[in-house]
């Protein structure tokens, strides 16, 4: 996976890269993105426990290292969703 803007990258697997979200919305606004192409939440397969695995336990080292005592994991379908690769978003206003 390459990238337009450089970022730092807070965790990478397998299959899957966070990184702090180069526009952020709230005070602390992380991107889970995973390294295959996944168009939209709709097109991801139940069976990739791989990447599933990965997302809720990189969601869970990321709130355990920056103490985020109120937190969201959102991810976006269809006309909400701008760019058009599976990603999630890990926000907080700490």
């Amino acid at each position: 996976m390459s990238f337009l803007i450089p970022v730092k990258r807070l965790r990478e697997t397998s299959s899957l890269l966070a990184f702090h979200h180069p526009s952020p919305s709230y005070k602390f606004h992380v991107l889970i993105v995973p390294k295959r192409q996944i168009d939209s939440l709709s097109n991801l397969d139940p069976q990739d426990t791989t990447f599933l695995t990965d997302l809720y336990s990189t969601a869970q080292s990321l709130v355990d290292e920056f103490q985020l005592k109120a937190y969201r994991l959102i991810v976006n379908g269809g006309e909400y969703q701008d760019f058009p690769h599976l990603h999630f978003h890990l926000i907080s206003d700490i």
